[in-house]
C-alpha cells in the first residue's frame, strides 16, 4: 500500500543545511568567513547551482535547508510576513525567492528539495515576534492568534511553491514547553497540505528519535546528536522512521549543528548509516555550509564513503 513517506524512504539518505544570519551573516561563526552584510546580500550570494551540484557528487537523495529560525530573517518573499510585520520587501524576507531558485538548481539532478520552518516564528526580534504574537518569555506558550498568523505564512508559501517542495520539517512544536496541541498543529499541517497533499510533514517535539507528536505526521523529527540508535523497523505510528544527526564535530553537542570536521570517523560513519537505512529508517544529516557555497571537505569524503544509492 503506498505511503505517503515511500519517496523519501527511497532516497534513503540526505543532507540538511541550516543557511541562517547568525551563521552566514555573523562574523563571529566560522561559517560567515568573517563577512556581515545586509540579509539581502547574504541571500544573493547563495550559488544554488554550486550547492546542487555538489550535493549530487556526495550522492544525496534530498536537502534540507532553513527557511528561518528565531530571527526576523527568511530565505524568499512573503507578502503575508511583510503586512503583519510591518516590514518592507527585501528588508525581513529576502528579494530572491531561493527555494525556487534552489528546485530548479537540484530538480537538474533529480535531487528532492525539503524545507525547515519553525513553530515559535520570529520571536527572537522584538518588533516582528510581537506583531506575529509570539515572544519571551515563550514558555507562557503559543496562541490562536499566533498559530493564525504564522500559519498564513506558512500558507503562502507552500501554495507557491506547490510539489516543488517534497515535504516540511517543523521545529519548536513542544507540548510542555510552548503549550502546543493537536488544535494548534493541525492548522501548519493543513497549510502544507494546501500546497501540496502530497507533501510530507513532522512536528519537533525535543530530542528524540521515533515518536510522533501529531496523528497526521508522516515521519518522525528523529533529531538526534549521538550515532547510537536504530529503528525497530520502518514506521513509527504509520509515520516513517527518520533521524536528523549534526555530523559535525563541536565541545558542546549542542553546538553541532553547521560545524565542520566530523564527530565519528568515515567508516563508523558509514557502518551506522547502513544499519539504520537496512532497518527500514532514513537519514539526514546536517552539514557544514558556508558563505561561499562550500561544503566541509573531510564531511564530503565521508558522504561519498557511504556508497548508498
Amino acid at each position: 500500500m503506498k505511503n505517503n513517506a515511500d519517496n523519501l524512504y527511497s532516497k534513503k539518505w540526505g543532507v540538511f543545511i541550516h543557511f541562517l544570519d547568525r551563521h552566514q551573516n555573523n562574523p563571529e561563526h566560522i561559517s560567515s568567513l568573517g563577512k556581515c552584510t545586509s540579509w539581502d546580500e547574504c541571500v544573493n550570494g547563495f550559488d544554488a547551482e554550486k550547492f546542487a551540484k555538489n550535493l549530487h557528487d556526495v550522492g544525496a537523495g534530498y536537502a534540507f535547508i532553513t527557511m528561518m529560525q528565531g530571527s526576523k530573517y527568511m530565505i524568499a518573499p512573503n507578502e503575508t510576513y511583510d503586512r503583519i510585520c510591518g516590514t518592507k520587501p527585501g528588508e525581513a524576507c529576502s528579494s530572491r525567492d531561493l527555494v525556487e531558485d534552489l528546485y530548479k538548481a537540484l530538480s537538474v539532478y533529480g535531487i528532492d528539495l525539503y524545507l525547515y520552518y519553525t513553530g515559535d516564528g520570529p520571536y527572537k526580534d522584538d518588533a516582528c515576534g510581537k506583531a506575529m504574537g509570539f515572544t519571551e518569555p515563550r514558555e507562557l506558550g503559543v496562541t490562536e492568534n499566533f498559530v493564525k498568523n504564522w500559519t498564513s505564512v506558512l500558507e503562502e508559501y507552500a501554495v507557491r511553491y506547490g510539489d516543488k517542495v517534497k515535504g516540511w520539517w517543523i521545529d519548536g512544536c513542544y507540548r510542555d514547553y510552548f503549550k502546543y496541541t493537536n488544535d494548534l498543529l493541525t492548522p501548519y499541517h493543513d497549510a502544507v497540505k494546501k500546497g501540496n497533499p502530497d507533501a510530507i510533514i513532522t512536528f519537533n517535539n525535543g530530542i528524540d528519535v521515533f515518536y510522533t507528536t501529531h496523528p497526521l505526521e508522516d515521519f518522525t523529527s528523529g533529531e538526534r546528536v549521538t550515532f547510537d540508535l536504530i529503528p525497530d523497523g520502518r514506521f513509527t505510528n504509520n509515520a516513517q522512521n527518520h533521524m536528523l544527526i549534526p555530523i559535525g564535530h563541536h565541545e558542546d553537542p549542542a553546538s553541532r549543528w553547521c560545524s565542520g570536521g566530523l564527530e565519528i570517523d568515515k567508516e563508523s560513519l558509514k557502518e551506522y548509516s547502513k544499519s539504520v537505512i537496512e532497518a527500514g529508517g532514513v537519514l539526514t544529516f546536517d552539514v557544514y555550509f558556508d558563505r561561499n557555497s562550500d561544503f566541509d571537505a573531510e564531511q564530503v569524503e565521508a558522504l561519498k564513503n557511504l556508497e548508498i544509492r
